[in-house]
């Protein structure tokens, strides 16, 4: 599989690709946004690892003019900040996953492992939906078999990133960071509790599934 590294340090661009050709990747390192560009459109990459801050602009456009385009393959994004507003931003505009800097190469392999993994699903598909789960990016309304859903804020963050997965596993880690308040730590996000009252929000028959020590995916019961 080929990845396509975006990543204008030259030497952070070298221990990335070190990294991923040692579990077997195929990696094209480029280092600004119009070379990007160019791989993106003109080649076959399976998955794409990119710094968002380049000194040309913001990786992340890049991402989402792709996505409108149909660019369904996995994005981990890197980033150098860690807020409540950057991590949905990331997530909302086509990133599948991110990395906070600085990161281990230990789990930058074990991230990008997981997401080719992962069914391709579009990040941008205007409504996402697993089953009768649905939700309108439009105006950002949760429906189940045609019913809005009311949600608390935690909540409705769980659900968008499990439906933003399209059935696919997404950590107890990453539900944390995501659902965490403006200035809170991951840590202070309690996930299990919060995934028992989004149970109880949707009714039966229970969508969402558990992976024991993992984390949760969706699944269309039937």
């Amino acid at each position: 599989m080929r990845i396509l590294v975006v990543q204008h340090d030259s030497q952070l661009a070298a221990v990335i690709a070190a990294c991923l050709n040692g579990i077997g990747f195929d990696v094209e390192v480029v280092a600004d946004l119009s070379d990007a560009d160019l791989k993106l459109s003109g080649t076959e990459c399976h998955g794409l690892v990119a710094d968002r801050a380049q000194p040309d602009g913001d990786v992340l456009r890049l991402v989402a003019d792709h996505r409108r385009a149909g660019w369904t393959r996995p994005v981990l994004m890197l980033t150098a900040l860690d807020s409540h507003a950057e991590r949905a931003a990331l997530i909302e505009q086509g990133a599948d996953d991110y990395l906070v800097k600085p990161f281990s190469t230990a789990e930058l392999a074990a991230r990008m492992r997981s997401l080719c993994r992962a069914p391709v699903v579009p990040a941008l598909e205007s409504r996402p939906r697993v089953g009768t789960l649905e939700w309108s990016r439009h105006d950002d309304v949760f429906t189940r078999a045609g019913v809005p859903l009311l949600l608390t804020v935690p909540e409705a963050a769980a659900l968008r990133a499990l439906l933003l997965a399209g059935g696919a596993l997404v950590t107890r880690e990453r539900l944390a960071e995501y659902c965490a308040a403006e200035g809170d730590q991951p840590e202070a996000c309690p996930v299990d509790a919060l995934i028992a009252r989004l149970r109880r929000r949707l009714g039966p028959p229970d969508p969402i599934r558990t992976v024991r020590r993992i984390g949760y995916r969706l699944v269309a019961p039937a």
